[in-house]
């Protein structure tokens, strides 16, 4: 049965981004390719090659990758979608919620509701978006 893991696009910031993830989310960053790296490297649209072709990091046995639009490609930024986190240890959740939301944009702050113990939702300085939910174990 197939995984469905999620891919996200960036503008030239995706190597930020990843790096940022992997130390916030405790993950470990296997891939962080460029165009100029690639063995297509001379097949990338100029301009394009300390770009991000393809990265990828592994939280929990789960991949979350990432590329760079190449230059010259129209880039509509991030919407439609959050990438969802789900913590057992309230502290994890706040940590993670305080970390991911600096610099960024919070738009439903980490609190009570009926399906967790803390819950909220942000979209991070680089434009994804997140929900964090934190349930204290029963």
């Amino acid at each position: 049965m197939p995984r469905i893991e999620a891919y996200l696009t960036f503008d030239g910031n995706c190597a930020e981004a990843m790096r940022f993830y992997e130390r916030t989310l405790g993950g470990r960053l296997e891939t962080l390719m460029t165009h100029g790296e690639s063995p297509l490297a001379a097949q990338a649209p100029p301009g394009s090659a300390d770009r991000i072709l393809h990265a990828r990091l592994v939280v929990e046995g789960r991949d979350l990758m990432a590329s760079d639009t190449p230059v010259g490609q129209p880039y509509a930024g991030m919407h439609g979608f959050a990438l969802s986190l789900q913590y057992t240890d309230l502290a994890e959740a706040r940590r993670v919620f305080a970390a991911l939301s600096a610099g960024g944009r919070v738009d439903m702050p980490l609190q009570k509701v009926f399906w967790a113990d803390a819950f909220g939702m942000l979209v991070d300085r680089f434009g994804t978006p997140w929900m964090v939910n934190g349930v204290a174990p029963a």
